[in-house]
C-alpha cells in the first residue's frame, strides 16, 4: 500500500468513538488487527481523467459524454471550467475479508475491518487527489470538494456513466453490479471540479470547520 500510515483517527470514528475518545486494551488490539489485516489485503488501485464541462439552460451539466441532471452536482461546479472524473478501489480481497470474518461470526472484527477499509478507500481517493490537484496547480487552476454519486440528488446510476468513461473493469477491476452498486464494493467513483477561483485546500469536507461552504460536499 502507498496510502501511508492508518488514520486511526477516522477509523475510530467510523467505529463510534467521537470527541477524541478512542478504544483501550483488548479492543483496541482486535482493531489493530483487523487494520492490519485490510492493509495486507489491499490492492489499491485508482484512475481519473480530465473532462470538459458544460452548462446546459435546464439545468443538467453535461461531463464529457455524461448527461446530469443534479442540482446539487451543477452548485459543486458552479463556475469550474472542467472537471475529473475519479474511480478508486481496494479490490476484491479486502471485500473477501470482510465477508469471511462475518460468515465466522466474528462481528467486532468484521465492524472494525470495515471501518478500517472506509478509512483506507478514503486515502487512496486523497492520494489520487494530491496528483490531480499538482496537475491543476500547473494550469492556474484549483480542485473542488470530491463529489460521489448517491449525494443529494446526484443519481447513483452515474456510478455507471463513470465506470464505463473510465474503462474502470479494464484499468482497474472496477464493475458496477446490475443493482448500480461497485464492486468490489470498497469502492469509489466521483467528480472533482477544476475552479480558476475557488478551491478546496485539502478536498476533504469532513475535516473542514467551514460549515457554510457554499461546495461542501453532502
Amino acid at each position: 500500500m502507498s496510502a501511508g500510515t492508518p488514520n486511526w483517527r477516522e477509523i475510530f470514528r467510523y467505529l463510534g468513538y467521537n470527541n477524541g475518545a478512542r478504544p483501550e486494551g483488548a479492543v483496541l488490539e482486535m482493531i489493530e488487527r483487523a487494520e492490519a489485516a485490510v492493509r495486507g489485503m489491499a490492492e489499491a488501485k485508482s484512475v481519473y481523467q480530465r473532462f470538459p464541462l458544460v452548462f446546459h439552460g435546464d439545468g443538467a451539466v453535461e461531463i464529457g459524454d455524461i448527461r446530469i441532471e443534479s442540482a446539487a452536482l451543477r452548485r459543486n461546479l458552479e463556475g469550474c471550467a472542467g472537471a475529473f472524473l475519479l474511480a478508486a478501489t481496494l479490490g476484491a480481497d479486502v471485500d473477501r475479508l470482510i465477508s469471511r470474518l462475518t460468515a465466522l461470526g466474528h462481528v467486532s472484527e468484521a465492524a472494525a475491518a470495515q471501518a478500517a477499509a472506509a478509512a483506507l478507500i478514503e486515502d487512496v481517493c486523497d492520494e489520487a487527489g494530491e496528483s490531480m490537484r499538482k496537475i491543476a496547480a500547473a494550469r492556474g487552476l484549483k480542485l473542488r470538494p470530491r463529489f460521489s454519486p448517491g449525494y443529494g440528488d446526484f443519481s447513483i446510476e452515474h456510478q455507471r456513466d463513470i465506470a464505463r468513461v473510465l474503462d474502470t473493469a479494464r484499468r482497474i477491476g472496477l464493475t458496477v453490479t446490475d443493482s448500480l452498486m461497485l464492486a468490489p464494493m470498497k469502492s469509489v467513483t466521483a467528480v472533482i471540479g477544476l475552479s480558476e477561483t475557488t478551491g478546496c485546500p485539502d478536498g476533504k469536507c469532513e475535516a473542514c470547520a467551514k460549515t457554510d461552504c457554499d461546495f461542501r460536499r453532502l
